[in-house]
């Protein structure tokens, strides 16, 4: 039986600590920016070539039809070099006005310089107060949605009552059990958003859904059937309890398991298929809700499978870890090279669809240009060229540089390098995903970002060693663990080598 060392639970207490701190100071210096912190941002932001604010940006490239986006985008530059007629000028603010309607991140038009100064003012200092928020955000939807496909690839192994896999069950359900303590941070998220202590989601704002409010989003108003704070809280809440339920029956089951009852077996594998029906259906919603939700004015039909699958490479990379770890350790004897091998084919597998993924969403919407779509990416490019760009080559070339031989997906160390990369990689996909609908360019990685992962990190590592310590390693009555014990993914290559051997 493995035992929780004191030396690994002192760590993850530590990174707790130095999250929290971080975390801490995060929220006190963000929620304390002044106006004249928004200045000093605006004049960096110029001195950097950046003269477009996100709220602009949105809103112009996307919530308009084309002639009147460009109508407006003319007359704004016109506005800012030159004086105008007085009909040119009528032009201008109707334009404006209708702009800052469809922008869920604008506040209302004005039709001055000096108002429009003072709402570009008022719109970046609200991203800076915006920013500790969405820097937990981000970290917990990471290791929330890892725990989730952890749990997710589990359930679709006993489905297709997989052979190879079973003697990593116990470390896969150890995994699972982070999804508890961060489905309640969650939870505390939703509830928090709702009661308006945070300003992440734009659509959740006074006045977007009343006609006739200076804050009216006709966009949003369309979606009210989908976007409304009850259905939001109650879809929430629902996608937390059926996960959460399945989690704590399969794992209290596959410890029943042990007795080699295959009643249990069969009730397990029962479970584990409706559980998936749901999950297929929850998670995309949840991404709808969740992340998607930040950019309500966009809209992709490929976003739930995008973000499933970004999350998918990332669960796998870390039973890969995990495994290691443990096995390094001693407390994984009948874990082999061939299962390392296997997650490591999983591992680029799905980075490979994850790549095809997002060539497909981004080639479609780059090719038809419909305004609307193009500014999610417009936007990302924009400000966040730099990790925009090292995230793509981190989640595909790196992959295939690394993990492409089949020798190298046996070394523990060659899968660590590469799972370290994906991992960073996708914790920068999540990044982009949310960052641009919370923060606009207002955008960093300091304190906030890095307390935020080190909190969850820790949490991450004292609940799944603890939950791995409550149980036998090996998953002892499940009736493939023979199969499991002696797999060798050589082996069809080795048989097939001849007749006579296949014979």
């Amino acid at each position: 039986m493995y035992q929780f060392s004191g030396k690994i639970k002192l760590f993850s207490i530590i990174l707790v600590v130095v999250g929290v701190l971080g975390i801490g100071w995060g929220f006190y210096d963000g929620l304390g920016k002044t106006e004249e912190d928004a200045k000093a941002a605006i004049a960096a932001q110029h001195s950097d070539g950046h003269h477009g604010d996100h709220g602009n940006a949105h809103g112009d490239a996307a919530h308009h039809d084309g002639d009147k986006a460009h109508k407006e985008a003319d007359h704004k530059d016109e506005h800012a070099s030159e004086n105008h007629e007085a009909h040119q000028d009528a032009l201008v603010e109707d334009a404006t006005k209708d702009a800052h309607k469809s922008d869920a991140h604008s506040n209302e038009g004005h039709h001055d310089t000096k108002d429009s100064e003072e709402e570009h003012i008022a719109h970046v200092l609200h991203q800076m107060h915006n920013r500790p928020w969405a820097s937990l955000y981000v970290a917990l939807i990471f290791f929330l949605g890892i725990s989730l496909l952890v749990l997710a690839f589990y359930a679709a192994q006993r489905v297709a009552q997989s052979g190879w896999s079973i003697v990593l069950f116990r470390v896969m359900e150890a995994i699972t059990a982070n999804l508890v303590p961060t489905s309640i941070i969650m939870l505390l998220v939703i509830i928090a958003s709702v009661m308006h202590y945070n300003h992440l989601f734009v659509w959740m704002e006074t006045g977007t859904m009343v006609e006739g409010h200076e804050n009216f989003d006709p966009i949003v108003y369309g979606k009210r059937l989908w976007l409304n704070e009850t259905g939001w809280v109650i879809r929430g809440v629902l996608y937390l309890l059926a996960w959460n339920a399945y989690r704590w029956y399969i794992r209290r089951n596959s410890i029943v398991e042990d007795s080699g009852d295959i009643k249990i077996f069969k009730r397990n594998y029962n479970v584990s298929v409706v559980f998936l029906v749901i999950f297929m259906l929850s998670e995309s919603m949840a991404s709808w809700d969740w992340i998607m939700g930040l950019d309500p004015h966009w809209f992709s039909t490929l976003f739930g499978w995008y973000v499933l699958a970004s999350l998918l490479v990332s669960a796998l990379t870390v039973i890969a870890f995990v495994t290691i770890y443990l096995r390094s350790k001693g407390y994984l004897p009948k874990v082999n090279d061939s299962h390392i091998h296997d997650l490591a084919k999983f591992m680029f597998g799905f980075s490979v669809f994850w790549t095809y993924l997002w060539f497909a969403q981004f080639m479609l919407i780059w090719y038809a240009d419909i305004p609307e779509e193009t500014t999610y990416f417009a936007l990302r490019f924009n400000e966040y060229k730099t990790i925009f760009l090292s995230m793509l080559v981190m989640n595909f070339v790196f992959p295939i540089l690394l993990l492409l031989n089949s020798d190298f997906k046996s070394r523990p160390w060659f899968v660590f390098i590469g799972g370290t990369v994906i991992l960073i990689g996708h914790y920068v996909d999540l990044f982009i995903m949310i960052m641009p609908g919370t923060v606009g360019g207002s955008w960093n990685f300091g304190i906030p970002e890095l307390g935020a992962a080190l909190f969850f990190i820790g949490v991450f590592i004292y609940t799944v060693f603890s939950a791995f310590a409550k149980a036998d390693p090996v998953a002892k009555g499940n009736p493939f663990l023979k199969e499991s014990e002696h797999f060798h993914y050589y082996n069809i290559e080795h048989h097939s080598g001849s007749g006579e051997d296949h014979h």
